[in-house]
């Protein structure tokens, strides 16, 4: 071999080893496997089921544990105690952004998910206050839901109890209302447009949860150097974003700054209100991005739940029988189900929560970073630090919930039957970080599953003791198996 070769192959090899142990000497992070050079604990991860590696290391290891993603520790945290502790009780320190490399790519830091520092605390502040002006939590925002909950029955109906793919029928209720919300517009659920956002949105969301991404958020060179799925991620956020700020274009030829239509108009206005403020007065990228934000939000994860909420009520019909039973009783059948039936439909409510408990949407969170350094259980955990936050772990509690691999409303009922809330309810995480758009999810799983429920029986197509409802993905998020269906009016 080139001696020239072997000499600058060995001061590499020194310069990667110097490297790793400067990374891994940096404060005193918590135990956890003996990393590799270059790939860290790369082989002591499944990328199928990372949840479950994280939960095999955390019975060595202990709730807080250390990994190596690549050449980056990452902090684990595993159990309800520990989550609790760092992202509400210590929720200031907690509250950065760890980085998704896929995504860094395409928001660059911009927006409200996947920011840091004072451009995401003051976009957050300008959003919550904005959607809160737009009608969210008010009466005008159930108004809104209800309307879009009898289209759906009405789309529903034209299925005429014949099998359907009820993928796209459910995705087009939610992302209607976020769509009134941010450019006051709704689509004809066959309008192609739509539809083509729909299957972009759904696409990408099994893309982000494949193997293959897990691994190049590990080693980001992957995204530029090789073929594969993330391609096709780029090429469909780069349609959606074009589809936005084609919108975004339209808003600023008819802005009226007297009478703001929705929340693209709100960030226009303040842009031009505070034309000083950098972090409120960015580009268009950034306002593009946090519309990004609120779109694929406000879409998938509802439409996603409630897909396999029908799935699950298929494959108990038992839970069905028992909420149709109580929507019968409460709700009847000459007026729309509302927010307030709530309070009287303990065991509506409870099925939805154990929907929310069982399917484990986001299992691992997304990433946090700690804001500075911080001493957090006898260990000092160096600014900039990722975090990962197991919500499967406190969701799948098994003191909490005893049985929790079993979907039983139960877990959320006491012995009277009445609605038994739980600390341990995390599906949209907790702190700081907890979903903005918490309050509207709700809201539209109890509507939308309910006003389905009273007017359609759910027929499955195969024996309900069949049904396999075991996520065919589970990288970012838990996607359920393709399914049909008939919808059979009532």
């Amino acid at each position: 071999m080139d001696p020239v070769l072997v000499l600058v192959l060995s001061l590499s090899c020194l310069l990667l080893l110097s490297l790793w142990k400067q990374s891994s000497g940096r404060g005193k992070l918590p135990p956890g496997p003996t990393p590799l050079p270059i790939i860290g604990n790369f082989l002591q991860i499944d990328v199928k089921y990372i949840q479950q590696s994280l939960t095999n290391l955390s019975k060595v290891y202990g709730p807080v544990f250390t990994l190596y993603m690549g050449m980056k520790p990452a902090v684990v945290l595993h159990g309800y105690e520990a989550v609790k502790e760092a992202l509400a009780d210590h929720g200031e320190e907690f509250s950065g952004r760890g980085r998704l490399p896929i995504f860094d790519k395409v928001v660059k830091g911009l927006g409200v998910v996947f920011s840091s520092g004072n451009i995401w605390k003051d976009t957050r502040r300008f959003s919550l206050m904005t959607l809160r002006n737009l009608g969210m939590g008010k009466r005008s925002i159930e108004d809104r839901v209800q309307e879009e909950a009898q289209c759906l029955v009405e789309e529903l109906r034209k299925t005429n109890g014949l099998p359907c793919d009820p993928t796209f029928i459910l995705g087009c209720a939610p992302c209607n209302v976020i769509c009134s919300i941010i450019f006051q517009n709704r689509f004809d659920y066959k309008d192609q447009d739509f539809l083509n956002l729909m299957e972009k949105l759904n696409e990408n969301t099994k893309i982000l949860s494949s193997p293959w991404l897990q691994v190049c958020n590990t080693f980001p060179v992957l995204l530029d150097i090789c073929p594969g799925s993330h391609k096709k991620f780029f090429k469909n956020y780069a349609y959606i974003k074009s589809y936005l700020l084609e919108k975004i274009k339209e808003h600023q030829e008819s802005l009226d700054v007297t009478n703001p239509r929705d929340f693209i108009d709100y960030f226009l206005i303040k842009r031009r209100q505070e034309n000083q403020d950098q972090l409120l007065n960015s580009t268009l990228e950034h306002l593009s991005a946090t519309v990004f934000d609120l779109f694929a939000a406000g879409t998938e994860t509802t439409s996603t739940t409630m897909r396999y909420a029908l799935l699950l009520l298929m494959k108990h019909p038992h839970v069905t029988a028992k909420v149709q039973e109580e929507i019968d009783r409460v709700v009847g059948r000459n007026r729309s189900p509302c927010m307030q039936d709530r309070g009287h439909m303990p065991y509506t409510d409870a099925m939805i929560h154990e929907v929310q408990r069982f399917i484990d949407l986001i299992p691992n969170n997304l990433p946090h970073e700690v804001t500075c350094d911080v001493k957090f259980r006898n260990y000092l955990i160096p600014k900039g630090t990722m975090v990962i936050t197991s919500l499967s772990s406190v969701l799948h509690d098994n003191k909490e919930f005893p049985n929790p691999e079993t979907f039983d409303p139960g877990h959320f009922l006491d012995g009277e039957g009445n609605f038994k809330k739980s600390d341990y309810f995390m599906p949209f995480s907790t702190g700081k970080r907890i979903c903005a758009g918490e309050g509207l999810a709700r809201m539209e799983l109890f509507l939308y599953l309910t006003t389905i429920l009273q007017n359609f029986k759910l027929k499955p197509l195969v024996n309900p003791k069949d049904i396999d409802t075991t996520p065919v993905l589970n990288g970012l998020a838990s996607v359920p198996p393709a399914f049909q269906l008939c919808f059979i009016p009532i």
